[in-house]
């Protein structure tokens, strides 16, 4: 469904996007972050005479297996060592349809599809992490949410979570495993995580926290201002405008560019990767869907009016961007807006529509398209490059061994400054946090130095 969306009097741009909501069972986030997707809302489910239409075409082998289904159903509920509900062996039966498609589509019952529309308006209780089901059955953690318990913890992109309070992760379902994380504000709960380059899994005791995400945070460092963006929720837009309206009143005319960091953001709303796009493009096209059949291509333009007057921008991504994320990444590389800077991105191309269902308030979510950047790539599984790979490192100071100068020569000439004295080397213990981010703005400092020198 494609939806339009009236941008503030800031932008004074309008452009169209898909309207979205995130996803609940992979790229899960604990407690009811459901992110990591790109998607629409589809208004009503399918009608009864499309439903028949589908169906007739193959209607002998359908009625089989669904007598074959209602076989199997009658011997799970008179047979099974417990008594096990209608609703939950038929629930279980979509879950299993759903997830063999792909690790995006599943099935939403009232309560999944109600935290689902909760976190697409920027609220929810939980850890705030961001996961999904490991080829080895374990719990493996996309990105943790910044300023949340998870975040505070130093759980990390790639950690793998084998516990749960104890309890062995393989053999359950992500839903299962989800529900587990789940559980009452300053609740506590004890993750054992086992980690690339840690010998031995190790183990976080956590305390859940309703977590409130604002999407957008910003600050100017040295004249450049910052902007890191989270993920894509309903307030993400209006978030980015707050932002480059704040860094041009405190920076003004010394403003030398922007660096926006999309590092461990795992994703969102369409509508919102297009919207944000769109505030640093005058023209040309943001990204393309295109779903099973040929003639289903959605294109989306951008508008003119660039929010930041085109001043440079670098832009930071790693393994944990991802989904709407990497539109953004990808319409500002192939729209020569931005520089990538960072490492390959997670690579999850493609775009789930949610539809409601008839009964009990249940959704499913399917993928129903995938995206292209705007040179016509498809990013599935491959991710975006950076035009300049650097990968996350830690500088520190190497305290140097003693040298000899020129001042301990025998018989070397005096200064003929009466009272002059060398300035030493002061070693300080100021180590460089955030290599990715150090050496973005050096790139901006150096874009800004390279136009003035041109201009004059």
């Amino acid at each position: 469904m494609i939806v339009r969306e009236q941008k503030s009097p800031l932008s004074s741009k309008q452009g169209e996007a898909g309207s979205g909501a995130r996803s609940l069972r992979h790229l899960v986030l604990t407690g009811a972050m459901l992110g990591g997707l790109c998607m629409a809302f589809m208004a009503s489910p399918p009608s009864i005479a499309q439903a028949q239409e589908t169906t007739n075409a193959d209607a002998p082998d359908t009625f089989e297996l669904l007598d074959l289904f209602g076989e199997v159903f009658n011997r799970a509920r008179e047979d099974y060592v417990e008594e096990v509900s209608d609703k939950e062996l038929i629930e279980a039966a979509i879950e299993g349809m759903m997830s063999s498609l792909d690790p995006h589509s599943t099935y939403m019952n009232s309560e999944s599809f109600e935290a689902l529309q909760t976190h697409t308006k920027g609220e929810f209780g939980g850890l705030g992490i961001e996961v999904n089901m490991d080829e080895s059955g374990l719990v493996k953690v996309v990105s943790p949410i910044d300023d949340t318990p998870a975040a505070r913890a130093g759980i990390e992109a790639g950690d793998l979570i084998s516990k749960l309070d104890g309890e062995n992760v393989k053999g359950k379902t992500l839903n299962e495993a989800v529900e587990i994380m789940r559980g009452p504000v300053g609740a506590e709960i004890v993750l054992t995580i086992i980690r690339e380059g840690v010998a031995e899994p190790f183990e976080v005791t956590l305390i859940r926290d309703k977590i409130q995400v604002q999407s957008v945070r910003s600050r100017v460092e040295n004249n450049i201002g910052y902007i890191r963006i989270t993920s894509f929720s309903g307030q993400t837009q209006s978030g980015l405008e707050k932002a480059i309206e704040s860094i041009q009143d405190e920076a003004g005319d010394a403003l030398l560019g922007y660096v926006l960091d999309l590092r461990n953001n795992p994703g969102g709303l369409l509508n919102q990767g297009v919207s944000v796009s769109d505030s640093f493009l005058e023209k040309g096209e943001i990204v393309s869907t295109r779903g099973r059949t040929p003639e289903n291509i959605q294109r989306f333009q951008a508008t003119p009016g660039d929010l930041t007057n085109g001043m440079p921008i670098v832009v930071l991504i790693n393994g944990g961007s991802a989904s709407a994320a990497e539109i953004v990444a990808g319409a500002l590389q192939d729209q020569h807006r931005a520089i990538l800077l960072g490492t390959q991105t997670f690579g999850k191309g493609s775009v789930q529509t949610i539809t409601p269902l008839s009964r009990n308030g249940s959704a499913i979510k399917l993928t129903t398209q995938r995206f292209y950047t705007p040179s016509g790539k498809s990013i599935q599984q491959l991710g975006i490059t950076p035009d300049i790979t650097v990968e996350r490192a830690r500088v520190e100071v190497i305290e140097a061994t003693p040298q000899r100068s020129e001042k301990d020569l025998a018989g070397s000439l005096k200064n003929e400054v009466e009272g002059a004295v060398a300035t030493e080397n002061v070693a300080t213990d100021t180590a460089i946090e955030d290599y990715q981010l150090a050496r973005a703005l050096d790139l901006i400092r150096g874009i800004g130095l390279y136009r003035s020198q041109a201009a004059n």
